[in-house]
């Protein structure tokens, strides 16, 4: 797959870094002031959120990561699309019904006319294009500001990646020179239009993508599945743990619960959170254990073990301090 992290310089954007933060409200609040207004959910408290922005003409350009895994629900825009491009790990977009998986080095144009869910996977970093729609009048697009005329999601084709990076690409450079009011207007004006021009033709050429179907056969190979389906896979497995956080489970119960196969568990669970399928059980329930514990402090630890599927404390204690770094004890002390 063709990688956009490997090709492009990101340099001039790095210079021009203006927010980084591990607090979860500061984080929201700021990203909203300065791309979109937005819901945020947080599903892990891994918070590392990193912005960096800078306005070329009429274009403006971001990298945005969270650390922490997020499900982001942007207001309706309003003169303007965004192009999402996956920087490193991997994104979900759905909008107006149509959904599509953006591993790294895939690019995607958003329009969204009735909702817009993205969903970030821990650590990843996404490099987003803001383009004003006026800017597509400029180049001749009819009726460019219409809400009809750019679709809710456009996946680019990946034969024509290599060409968007060299368009992107010649965008950061500009961000390179000593000012971008030195009488450079006109061909930094050309860029720009050239980059609409790109993302207009390949809307003209292209079919739209379609919604993600569904139906997958059960016992698929973790290798015949791509994108959005090993997303399903995933979701459907920690839904399935989070509603057994007692029960005892095995193996096949976790396999059965994704669909898959057991070696198809085991890979999946690897490549998407690096640990082993039992592990990601235990993982799960010791963070539901920690979560008890910072929420109602006087809760007797004991319980809280047998609760949460731990039937001997020792072991949940020692499970603890490796994930935590410290002992259940010290995490209710904190707490109260």
């Amino acid at each position: 797959m063709h990688t956009i992290s490997h090709s492009l310089s990101l340099a001039p954007l790095y210079r021009r870094c203006v927010f980084q933060s591990n607090k979860k409200v500061d984080s929201h609040a700021q990203i909203a002031r300065e791309l979109s207004e937005h819901d945020l959910q947080w599903k892990g408290d891994d918070v590392n959120t990193v912005l960096f922005k800078a306005a070329i003409h009429k274009m403006q350009i971001f990298m945005l990561k969270y650390g922490a895994e997020v499900i982001v629900k942007p207001r309706l825009f309003d003169g303007f699309v965004l192009v999402h491009m996956t920087l490193s790990g991997h994104a979900e977009i759905e909008s107006d019904g149509q959904k599509v998986c953006i591993p790294q080095g895939s690019t995607a144009l958003i329009a969204p006319k009735k909702n817009l869910r993205l969903w970030w996977q821990a650590g990843s970093e996404q490099l987003i294009l803001k383009v004003p729609l006026a800017l597509f009048d400029d180049i001749g697009v009819p009726d460019a500001s219409h809400p009809l005329t750019m679709p809710s999601l456009f996946l680019l084709p990946e034969h024509s990646a290599p060409h968007w990076d060299l368009l992107v690409q010649s965008l950061l450079r500009v961000l390179a020179l000593p000012s971008l009011d030195d009488g450079h207007d006109m061909w930094i004006d050309h860029f720009e239009r050239s980059a609409a021009q790109f993302l207009w033709s390949q809307l003209s050429a292209a079919p739209l993508i379609r919604p993600t179907e569904a139906g997958v056969a059960a016992e698929e190979s973790a290798d015949s599945l791509v994108g959005c389906a090993k997303v399903q896979r995933l979701d459907a497995l920690e839904k399935y743990i989070r509603t057994r956080l007692c029960a005892p489970l095995s193996l096949a119960d976790l396999a059965h619960a994704a669909g898959v196969s057991v070696r198809a568990v085991n890979v999946l669970c690897h490549q998407h959170h690096g640990v082993a399928p039992m592990d990601l059980l235990r993982n799960i329930r010791l963070d539901a254990a920690r979560d008890r514990l910072l929420s109602q402090p006087d809760t007797n630890i004991s319980d809280t073990a047998f609760e949460f599927g731990f039937g001997h404390l020792g072991r949940f204690s020692s499970y603890y301090r490796e994930r935590f770094g410290e002992l259940p004890n010290q995490t209710r002390a904190c707490a109260r």
